[in-house]
């Protein structure tokens, strides 16, 4: 059994389409009438076809009063991090403590670059990560006196004004899966966001990733329980068993609360644009999985 000493999240990963205008707003709402904890965005800010991630989450937390909200991951190449970290902290205020931060080095370069980004390489855009992610902490580490200053290769702030603090203890979440991500995961965020299409192993994978992830951790001095593990996931409901994650909600339940217990995953979000699963996974499967864990770890 691995434990790394969460308990679980349950949240929705929603399509920020812009046709037809309210569908992402209207699955939020649901999602949040149905308790999940959460509800993620994707964050392509070259795609015309979406709306702003960050424009979405914020009305979004307007519309909706306890579900959290977070990019899923927000594209830090084309969002300043100082600024990113200011505009986080704020929706974090306004919102009662409702914010956590998914944040990813990017991809998609050449809409990147079309977009006004710079064209990093894979080893780059992990080292300009490393450096975003200090500068949003330094912003929002309003016990340090005077002004932040980061002079690093991708990105330097000289002086900026710390503040505001956010209203909770925000997590940083990074959406990463080869090696050197899965180090930077260890060693600076709060939490490993993958999503279980991409794991090419399957559910198996988790085993070498959450490994690399915790020896990273244990060599930047941190324990391994720093970092919340997180999984987007994507199946079918069905009334019999069809493969993992293809089937009733019993069997979901049971697969779920297996990847908890195996491999310390404490964070599901389903992918889907259909409320009726969105209320099933919230109604259903959720509550079932909490229990089966829990019964298991007494």
């Amino acid at each position: 059994m691995t434990d790394y000493g969460h308990e679980l999240l349950f949240g929705a990963f929603v399509t920020p389409t812009a046709r037809p205008p309210q569908q992402a707003v209207e699955l939020a709402i649901a999602a949040d009438a149905a308790g999940l904890d959460l509800v993620t965005f994707q964050d392509h800010p070259y795609q015309a076809a979406f709306h702003d991630a960050w424009t979405l989450m914020s009305y979004v937390a307007s519309r909706t009063s306890r579900i959290r909200v977070s990019g899923n991951v927000l594209n830090l190449p084309l969002r300043d991090p100082a600024v990113l970290a200011r505009s986080v902290a704020s929706l974090d205020l306004l919102s009662g403590g409702r914010v956590e931060l998914g944040l990813g080095a990017g991809a998609f370069w050449d809409p990147i670059v079309a977009m006004g980004g710079r064209r990093l390489t894979p080893g780059q855009a992990v080292d300009a990560l490393a450096e975003g992610i200090e500068i949003i902490r330094s912003i929002w580490d309003t016990s340090e006196r005077g002004g932040v200053r980061v002079r690093g290769k991708y990105y330097t702030v000289d002086g900026a004004k710390r503040g505001p603090a956010p209203a909770h203890d925000i997590g940083i979440w990074v959406g990463a899966l080869k090696p050197r991500m899965l180090a930077l995961t260890g060693r600076l965020a709060d939490g490993w966001l993958p999503s279980l299409a991409y794991l090419k192993g399957g559910p198996s994978d988790l085993v070498d990733m959450n490994a690399r992830i915790d020896d990273a951790a244990e060599e930047s001095g941190r324990s391994p329980s720093a970092v919340r593990r997180l999984l987007n996931v994507g199946g079918s409901f069905a009334a019999t068993s069809q493969g993992f994650l293809d089937g009733p909600p019993d069997q979901w339940a049971e697969e779920l609360a297996g990847l908890t217990l195996e491999h310390g995953t404490s964070g599901f979000i389903l992918a889907s644009d259909n409320p009726a699963a969105i209320e099933l996974f919230a109604k259903e499967i959720a509550p079932a999985t909490r229990e089966l864990v829990a019964a298991e770890r007494s």
